[in-house]
């Protein structure tokens, strides 16, 4: 037998995409016990004692749901758009996925060919950009700032603008900043779109996980249903991440091509996420408000500490996480270096900024949706160790 030796060919897309260091940060975080993690995207919650008991009964759903979703979980996800988020829908608009991040890939994958555009405003989720690079789309970044509470500037947008450009990814309340973005930031954008004939993906997660201000849905203005694909999930607000089922609303046309191309990637999003997540639209919003309440003292705890430690931090208006300046123990922008030191020296897992794009870097992002307990020590930690670092330094 001939011994040839089998050369493993990796494509170069692949090659070329971001590696986060997230991904290492959480393993090392679950493998080390020593270490407090405030680096979870989902919430710490179990799901309501409703879901729990409802997961008991499912025993029967084994089999594969309809390519874009269950009809009745579409029409109660209509029903939920039109009465809360003010967005004018039927169920034909709606494609249900396994999560809204398979609903955002399949929606780049229909409406953007090779070298066409998206725009993405950073400091971002991580997935963006690789979003677009998997199907050979161009992303164009802009840069929100800390100085102007990391609102989206409109004029910024404009100027990104090309004859290539497909469409904006938009995500309010904001992963890693919690900055929720204004109805007149959000108007200014849609006027922006509307001139320019194209799309913009709404992503809203943390739709229910705001404080001080509203959440106001883009595609609830006069004339966004031909422009708007909103991405929302149950992840977030029902504490069902592992669940992986979301949903985005679209214009019709663009609806019924993800639906057609979800056969291709997931077929469907699990048939028992679907009867929990009908189950959670139902049950009302008293749990998510719960939640809601607990996350508020934590980041009221956190951002008060992390300014008081020197790590500049504005005050997020949603989501549940805190974006902190590390510019008073970094002269030279290193998030990845200063998030490392905090892990070895101070046992604490953070995320980098540099993980949501270069407008990030010089930041550290902290999840609090860790307990208050395991919060307070961390913080601590991270103060002990910086008092030690800035002496060194």
């Amino acid at each position: 037998m001939h011994n040839y030796q089998h050369r493993t060919h990796i494509s170069e897309r692949e090659l070329q995409l971001h590696d986060v260091s997230i991904s290492k940060l959480l393993k090392i975080a679950v493998e080390d016990k020593h270490i407090i993690s405030l680096g979870p995207g989902e919430p710490d919650f179990l799901m309501s004692p409703v879901l729990q008991r409802e997961l008991g009964k499912l025993k029967k759903y084994n089999h594969y749901s309809p390519p874009g979703g269950r009809h009745e979980l579409k029409e109660a996800i209509a029903k939920k758009l039109i009465k809360e988020n003010k967005i004018n829908c039927n169920p034909e608009n709606i494609v249900v996925t396994c999560g809204s991040q398979e609903a955002l890939m399949i929606g780049v994958a229909v409406l953007c060919d090779v070298t066409e555009e998206i725009i993405i405003p950073e400091p971002s989720f991580f997935a963006y950009l690789p979003t677009a690079e998997l199907f050979n789309a161009v992303p164009v970044t802009v840069a929100t700032k800390e100085e102007n509470d990391w609102q989206l500037n409109a004029d910024d947008i404009k100027q990104a603008i090309t004859k290539k450009t497909q469409a904006i990814i938009i995500n309010t309340p904001n992963n890693p900043t919690g900055a929720v973005f204004s109805k007149k930031t959000l108007e200014e954008i849609a006027d922006v779109a509307v001139e320019h004939d194209i799309f913009i993906f709404s992503d809203e997660a943390y739709e229910k996980i705001i404080y001080d201000k509203k959440h106001v849905s883009i595609g609830s203005f006069n004339g966004m249903e031909d422009y708007a694909i909103t991405l929302q999930t149950f992840s977030k607000s029902h504490a069902m991440a592992g669940f992986r089922v979301g949903y985005c609303c679209a214009p019709k046309e663009i609806a019924e091509a993800i639906a057609k191309t979800q056969v291709y990637t997931t077929l469907s999003a699990p048939t028992v996420s679907q009867i929990l997540a009908l189950k959670a639209l139902r049950s009302g919003n008293a749990y998510t408000n719960k939640m809601v309440k607990s996350y508020k003292q934590r980041r009221d705890f956190i951002v008060k500490r992390l300014n008081e430690i020197g790590l500049h931090t504005k005050m997020p208006d949603g989501a549940f996480y805190s974006f902190s300046n590390i510019s008073n123990y970094s002269k030279v922008k290193d998030s990845k270096k200063f998030a490392t030191m905090l892990l070895n020296k101070a046992k604490v897992a953070v995320v980098p900024g540099i993980d949501f794009g270069k407008h990030g870097e010089g930041y550290i992002r902290c999840s609090y949706a860790t307990e208050l307990h395991k919060i307070e020590k961390a913080m601590d930690r991270i103060e002990k160790t910086l008092k030690q670092y800035s002496r060194r330094h």
